[in-house]
C-alpha cells in the first residue's frame, strides 16, 4: 500500500515532466543516452551468455533470430525502472500504478511549500476573521475548479493546454501555457526573494549585525547557483536536491509552529484586527498563490491505479491543506500581530542558534527546490521556440542555443525578483492575482462550460466562477499594482509629470491633488 519511498519520490519528480499534462521530458537528449547505455550492457551480457552455451552470435540474432530468455528478462527489468508516467510520445498508459497513499503524498508535496510562510503577513493584510473565511472559500473553489478540470480530461483526453486548444482553438492553448509559464516564473522569483531575505537576516544574526549583505548581491549569488541546475535536462537528476529540500521544509515548519505556540501560550494574543479595510485585496492573491497546484492535478490523476478514487483523494488533501494553511496563518498573526514580517523567520529570536540553523536550512531547502519549479516553464518555452529543431543531442548548435536560452530565463527571473524584493508580500499577491487566478479558476470553468456542462445549474455555476475569477483578477491586480507602485512614484517624484498624473487617474482612479 505504501509503495517504495524512493521510487515514489522519483515518480513525483516525473510529474513535473508532465506538468499540466504536457509532455516536457527531453527523452531524445537524456533518456535515449541512458537507454543506449542500458542496451549496450544487455548486449554484452547476451554475448557472454551466448559464448557460454554456444548460441550463434549477435550478427545472426540481428538477421532474424529470436530474443533469448535472459535478455527478455533484462528488458522487462529495465521497463520496470520506468516511472509511473510515461512520455506521451511513447504511449503513456491510460492509468498508472500509484496507490491512494502515494497519490496523497504527491499532492501534499505539490501544495505544501513556502506559501504557508507568507500567510501570517497575508492574515495581517486581511484581518483574522476575513482571512480565515476568504482562505477557506478560495480553497473550496480551487478544489471545485480542479475537479472540473479532471471531468474535462475524461471527456477530452490530453493535457490542460490540449483540452483548451480542442475546445477553443490554439489561442486558448497558448493562453493556458502562458499562464503556466508566468506562474512558475513568478514562483521562482518569489522564492528567490524569500531566500535572499532569510539569508540576509541569518548573516546579520550570526555576525551580531556586523555583516550586512544586500538583497541584490544575494539574488546574484543565487542566480549563479541556479544556472547549472537550469541546464539539467533529465528531471530525475534533481531527485537528490529535492528530497533534501523536503526534509528541511518539514523540519522548518515544525519548528516555526512549535515556537509560535509557545510564544502564544506565554504572551497571549497580540494586537489583531478582524478586518483590514486598507490592505485586504493583498490577501486574495496570496491565498490563490498558496493553493496553486493545478499543474500537477492531471499527472497525479493519470498516475493512479484506481483513478475513480482521485476526487475523494483530492478533496481530502485540499481540506487538510486548508486547515494547515488557515491554522498556520492565524497562528502567526495571533502570535506577532502587527509586527508580523513577510518572512516569519525574521520574527523568531535571532539570538537563538537553533533559529539560525532552522532559518539557514529552510533557505537551502527552498534554494534546492527552486530549479524544480523552473523546469516546467523552461520546457514549455523551449517546446515553442525550438519545436522545429527538436533535440540538441546531435546538434551542438541547438544544444548551446538551448543553454543560452535557459541562462536568459534564469537572469530574467533574477531581475523580476530584484524588482519585487522591496515588497515581497505584495509581489506574491501580484503573482497570485495575475497568473494563478486565471489558471486555477477561470480556465477550468471555461473548459467545463463547453465540454461537460449540460444542465442550467452546471452552466450557471461555470459562468459564476468565470465572472468571479475575472473580477478577482482585475480588481486584485489593480489594487496590488497600486500598492506596489504608488509609494515608489511618490518617493521619486514621478507623479509630478503631467502624463504620469493622467495615467494614475485613468488606471487607478486617484492621484495627488497638487
Amino acid at each position: 500500500m505504501y509503495g517504495r519511498p524512493t521510487r515514489s519520490f522519483i515518480d513525483f519528480l516525473t510529474l513535473y515532466g508532465h506538468f499540466g499534462g504536457e509532455d516536457l521530458e527531453e527523452i531524445e537528449e537524456e533518456e535515449e543516452e541512458e537507454e543506449e547505455e542500458m542496451e549496450e550492457e544487455m548486449e554484452e551480457e547476451e554475448e557472454d551468455e551466448e559464448a557460454a552455451v554456444g548460441v550463434p552470435g549477435r550478427q545472426q540474432k540481428r538477421s532474424g533470430a529470436g530474443v533469448p530468455g535472459p535478455l527478455a528478462s533484462l528488458r522487462r527489468a529495465a521497463s520496470e525502472r520506468t516511472p509511473l508516467l510515461r512520455n506521451r510520445s511513447s504511449g503513456m498508459k491510460e492509468h498508472g500504478d500509484a496507490t491512494v497513499t502515494q497519490a496523497v503524498m504527491m499532492l501534499l508535496k505539490s501544495f505544501v511549500g513556502t506559501g504557508v510562510l507568507f500567510l501570517g503577513k497575508a492574515f495581517y493584510n486581511g484581518g483574522i476573521l476575513f482571512s480565515i473565511i476568504t482562505l477557506c472559500f478560495i480553497a473550496m473553489i480551487s478544489l471545485y475548479s480542479f475537479l472540473l478540470l479532471v471531468q474535462c480530461s475524461l471527456v477530452i483526453p490530453g493535457s490542460f493546454g490540449d483540452i483548451g486548444g480542442t475546445l477553443y482553438g490554439k489561442y486558448m492553448r497558448l493562453a493556458i501555457l502562458c499562464s503556466i509559464v508566468l506562474s512558475q516564473v513568478g514562483f521562482v522569483a518569489a522564492y528567490t526573494v524569500f531566500i535572499s531575505q532569510n539569508l540576509q537576516a541569518f548573516f546579520l544574526a550570526v555576525t551580531n549585525c556586523k555583516t550586512y549583505i544586500s538583497i541584490a548581491l544575494l539574488i546574484t549569488a543565487q542566480t549563479i547557483i541556479f544556472l547549472p541546475f537550469a541546464l539539467i535536462r533529465n528531471i530525475q537528476k534533481l531527485s537528490g536536491t529535492a528530497l533534501v529540500a523536503d526534509v528541511f521544509i518539514v523540519v522548518g515548519l515544525i519548528y516555526i509552529f512549535s515556537n509560535e505556540i509557545a510564544l502564544l501560550a506565554k504572551r497571549g494574543i497580540a494586537d489583531v484586527e478582524l478586518f483590514n479595510s486598507k490592505d485586504f485585496p493583498l490577501l486574495i492573491g496570496t491565498a490563490v498563490f498558496a493553493f496553486e497546484g493545478i499543474g500537477l492535478i492531471l499527472p497525479v490523476a493519470e498516475s493512479m491505479r484506481e483513478p475513480q478514487k482521485f476526487p475523494r483523494v483530492l478533496t481530502g488533501v485540499m481540506v487538510g491543506t486548508m486547515l494547515l494553511f488557515a491554522g498556520g496563518g492565524a497562528l502567526g498573526y495571533l502570535t506577532y500581530g502587527s509586527k508580523i514580517q513577510t518572512v516569519v523567520f525574521v520574527n523568531l529570536p535571532q539570538d537563538d542558534k537553533f533559529v539560525n540553523a532552522s532559518q539557514f536550512l529552510y533557505s537551502i531547502a527552498i534554494l534546492l527546490s527552486t530549479p524544480l519549479q523552473l523546469f516546467p516553464a523552461v520546457r514549455i518555452m523551449e517546446n515553442g521556440i525550438f519545436a522545429a529543431q527538436k533535440s540538441g543531442k546531435r546538434s551542438l548548435k541547438v544544444k548551446w542555443e538551448k543553454n543560452a536560452f535557459r541562462t536568459v530565463v534564469v537572469v530574467v527571473c533574477a531581475l523580476i525578483a530584484w524588482f519585487g524584493a522591496a515588497d515581497l508580500d505584495k509581489f506574491v499577491s501580484l503573482i497570485g492575482s495575475l497568473a494563478c487566478v486565471p489558471l486555477g479558476l477561470i480556465y477550468p470553468a471555461l473548459l467545463h462550460l463547453k465540454a461537460c456542462a449540460r444542465s442550467r445549474k452546471q452552466k450557471a455555476a461555470d459562468i459564476a466562477l468565470i465572472v468571479f475569477g475575472a473580477v478577482a483578477t482585475i480588481y486584485t491586480t489593480k489594487q496590488t499594482v497600486r500598492f506596489v507602485l504608488m509609494p515608489r512614484l511618490f518617493r521619486r517624484g514621478a507623479w509630478r509629470r503631467p502624463p504620469m498624473r493622467r495615467l494614475l487617474l485613468a488606471v487607478f482612479g486617484f492621484g495627488p491633488v497638487c
